[in-house]
């Protein structure tokens, strides 16, 4: 019975929400690929020989580059036994899940960088709020021409009633996105055009007035990247990890 009880005890299942083409599919790869479930990370709309996603199994998943049924994956890390549950974006497939959210943890929200929230995020936020599901939020597509991240945490914060905590920065978007700094384990994890879905580790850095940072970044972006961290951290509330689960 003990045995069962860990191997219950152990187990984190969540899923991950948003509006169609967020690309909740290309991050569900990406934990997967993190996670060490699997070597290299696939593409929603894979071309010839390049791998596709591995949630996307359906044939019409692969033609239209969507996923259509929910899809659990599970993979081990540090101990703790994990199921990703990547769900339908298309409002036409949301009963599904409606369904799938009664099971979770907690869920990953992930908005467009250029969008904010839209209305299909809104709707599987509102299911997640009922059941008191734990959110993190996860930005995407800051290699992109994007919005000013202190207008999506307020977009945030206002618009989902949410207190907003920032757990990395982004430095740089668009065509100037150069990674971003992890704020929680002091982290700078540099983004590269062209390595796809090959894993890149995180540099330790020892804070943000760390002299090492300016061998890896442009000076410019260094200074950007420290006022708008302190602006932040003035801004909005430590993290609380009680808060959170509650």
């Amino acid at each position: 019975m003990s045995t069962l009880t860990d191997e219950i005890a152990r187990r984190r299942t969540f899923a991950i929400i948003s509006h169609p083409d967020a690309g909740e599919t290309t991050l569900t790869e990406k934990l997967l690929l993190f996670g060490g479930a699997i070597q290299l990370a696939g593409e929603v709309k894979a071309r010839g020989e390049r791998r596709r996603v591995r949630s996307d199994w359906m044939a019409v998943e692969r033609e239209r580059g969507i996923s259509v049924s929910s899809a659990v994956m599970s993979f081990e890390h540090e101990g703790l036994a994990f199921n990703l549950l990547d769900t339908p974006g298309h409002q036409d497939f949301s009963e599904d899940t409606y369904r799938t959210l009664t099971a979770v943890d907690s869920a990953v929200m992930v908005l467009d960088a250029a969008k904010g929230i839209e209305e299909q995020t809104r709707k599987l936020f509102e299911v997640c709020r009922l059941r008191d599901v734990p959110i993190i939020t996860f930005v995407n597509k800051l290699d992109r021409e994007a919005r000013d991240p202190f207008d999506l945490l307020d977009e945030i914060e206002q618009s989902l009633a949410l207190d907003v905590t920032p757990a990395s920065w982004p430095i740089g978007m668009g065509r100037d996105f150069l990674g971003s700094y992890d704020l929680f384990e002091d982290a700078l994890l540099l983004f590269e055009r062209g390595l796809g879905g090959q894993l890149v580790e995180p540099i330790s850095c020892k804070g943000l007035a760390d002299p090492a940072l300016a061998t890896r970044l442009p000076a410019r972006a260094i200074a950007m990247l420290r006022e708008q961290v302190e602006m932040a951290r003035g801004l909005c509330p430590p993290f609380d990890l009680e808060s959170y689960r509650e």
